[in-house]
């Protein structure tokens, strides 16, 4: 029998060693090509459906998919404060076909409260970009007696204790904004958690919890219905949308503000010419005039960044939370 020739076997090798590159060469020429998208994008959203973020999403990407002629498909994988709907997005193929829809809680405040993580919001993550601020404000059931953060504070010094706030989950924004809220009055409040920030909304609203924070992209129907008072928010000055309520600033605790992000984010080495395309597409969308409206009616702050500016922005926003965590004495995982 006729011994393989080791030359062959050299060849075979460097076949199989050159299969990848030549496949990722493909890629980048299919690109530069124009070809993607040429398949449906999903987009993981690691919070419920209807949340601040979620609304955002929907009106970014939908028209974002008109623009780039594919589908942009929503996925919500809420729980565990968006820790696996992140793990999701960390661990898909980097191939710009899964994306991720995140707010600032999962990137910079979960990080800080979790002693065990499975993934890194740095090194598993390519930023595409900040697209909008989501303004917040301070609600409360009809039932309630409060009308302003000063009653909020009169009632939870009378009662150390005794008045509840709902949040979306520990570490979700809800819950970081009335800590620190809480920290800078001086008065204590019994945080309730839900899974999500909708259930939290939902059952304020019914009457089954009297206040919390909340985004303004997730509330704004209930506030205009009816079903919810607005009584402040955290905005440097008052909104245009609501004029007739005041800054939590001016009506109980002066020089309070609390925002949060919504961002896109792509898993860890997908390609560079594909987070230059999504960003490209991120800034079309969010320049569009009709976009612009319908997110400003629902209290976000249109942004847009480079993705350059998104990770600074990260690693600041991670050291404030650390701060922040520490300070207000909010327990770890």
């Amino acid at each position: 029998m006729r011994k393989a020739s080791p030359i062959g076997g050299k060849c075979m090798r460097l076949v199989h060693l050159l299969i990848p590159a030549l496949a990722l060469f493909s890629s980048h020429q299919a690109i530069a090509q124009g070809s993607y998208p040429d398949r449906p994008i999903k987009m993981i959203v690691p919070l419920a459906a209807a949340s601040a973020v979620d609304v955002a999403a929907r009106i970014v990407t939908q028209k974002m998919a008109d623009n780039m002629g594919q589908q942009i498909v929503i996925l919500n994988q809420p729980g565990a404060s968006g820790l696996m709907g992140a793990e999701a997005v960390a661990r898909a193929e980097p191939d710009g076909y899964t994306i991720g829809g995140f707010n600032d809680s999962i990137m910079t405040m979960v990080p800080n409260l979790h002693s065990k993580m499975r993934w890194d919001i740095l090194r598993d993550f390519e930023p595409v970009s900040l697209v909008a601020t989501v303004e917040w404000g301070l609600v409360a059931n009809n039932q309630a007696s409060f009308r302003s953060a000063a009653d909020l504070i009169a009632a939870a010094k009378a009662a150390p204790g005794k008045v509840d706030y709902g949040s979306g989950g520990p570490g979700s924004p809800q819950h970081l904004a009335m800590a620190m809220f809480a920290s800078a009055a001086g008065i204590s409040l019994t945080h309730v958690p839900y899974k999500g920030a909708t259930q939290a909304a939902t059952d304020i609203a019914a009457g089954q919890i009297p206040v919390g924070f909340q985004g303004l992209g997730t509330v704004a129907t209930l506030v205009r219905g009816g079903q919810l008072r607005l009584i402040g928010v955290t905005t440097e000055k008052r909104l245009s949308q609501f004029p007739d309520v005041p800054t939590v600033s001016e009506s109980g605790l002066p020089g309070f503000f609390f925002n949060s992000w919504f961002t896109i984010l792509a898993p860890a080495n997908t390609p560079k010419d594909i987070i230059v395309r999504l960003n490209a597409e991120v800034l079309k969308a969010v320049g569009d005039g009709d976009v612009r409206r319908k997110l400003e009616e629902l209290g976000f702050a249109v942004r847009g960044s480079s993705a350059e500016e998104l990770r600074a922005m990260t690693r600041d926003q991670l050291a404030k939370y650390e701060r922040v965590i520490r300070e207000t004495g909010i327990a770890k995982e």
